[in-house]
């Protein structure tokens, strides 16, 4: 069935509007939509949780594809593990159904509090250019819509993405995969081991729906890294 629309949803740090070459790039039917996530551009001042949100989101958008990346596959995982019924197709994008064990959570979330705190101590700017500076997103081009999008964001917006919606913060939903019962596409950059890994077992755990893809060329960020080859693996999923 096609979806209502397709909604796309952003990584950490970024913005709705970041995903504009793979939306041009797209040959889906239905309408796509980019929101910008809590703490992050136009809404930099919200502050709800990845459970808020993903509930927000599905009543917002309903029935759609659901295409999320890194922070935002996590959002996207919580759309369909809470709200089924609102998601037709599911694409997880260099993301993670969370951190299992409660000790390596919290140290995940003291770490990300711990930066927070320093994004709001250095400022926006100095932070962004320390962040994506980061070996993750070597393959990463600096391009004007890159830093035009990032630079939308706020320091206290970023900081407070990450004390009420970090990795730290999420229960894991590795025991709710096999109840996912619509299509599903894992995808992870061949550069990205970890990632590789977590996508590998996410497409296992769920089960015969599921497919996983390894972007060849491409790191963590393999939507802005090879937009049209992304969009290519999203045209062919949705049809």
């Amino acid at each position: 069935m096609i979806p209502r629309r397709v909604v796309l949803l952003h990584g950490f740090t970024q913005g709705g509007g970041i995903w504009i070459p793979v939306m041009e790039a797209m040959t889906t039917r239905a309408p796509v939509d980019a929101p910008d996530l809590p703490g992050h551009g136009s809404a930099s001042s919200q502050t709800t949780n990845l459970i808020d949100t993903s509930d927000e989101l599905a009543l917002r958008f309903g029935y759609s594809a659901w295409v999320g990346y890194s922070m935002g596959g996590r959002f996207a995982l919580h759309v369909a593990t809470r709200h089924p019924d609102a998601v037709s197709h599911l694409v997880l994008c260099s993301t993670t159904a969370g951190i299992e064990h409660d000790d390596e959570r919290a140290a995940r979330r003291a770490a990300d509090h711990q930066l927070a705190r320093h994004i709001r101590d250095v400022g926006v700017s100095p932070f962004l250019a320390e962040w994506t500076s980061q070996p993750m997103f070597a393959g990463l081009k600096r391009t004007p819509l890159d830093l035009e999008v990032r630079a939308e964001n706020t320091a206290e917006g970023l900081a407070s993405s990450l004390e009420t919606c970090g990795a730290g913060e999420q229960s894991p939903l590795w025991e709710l995969l096999p109840t996912l019962k619509m299509p599903v596409l894992v995808v992870a950059g061949a550069r990205d081991e970890k990632f590789c890994q977590l996508g590998e077992r996410m497409a296992s755990s769920i089960g015969s729906n599921a497919e996983f893809v390894v972007a060849e060329g491409a790191g963590h960020a393999v939507p802005f890294e090879r937009p049209q080859a992304f969009a290519d693996l999203v045209n062919d999923f949705l049809r």
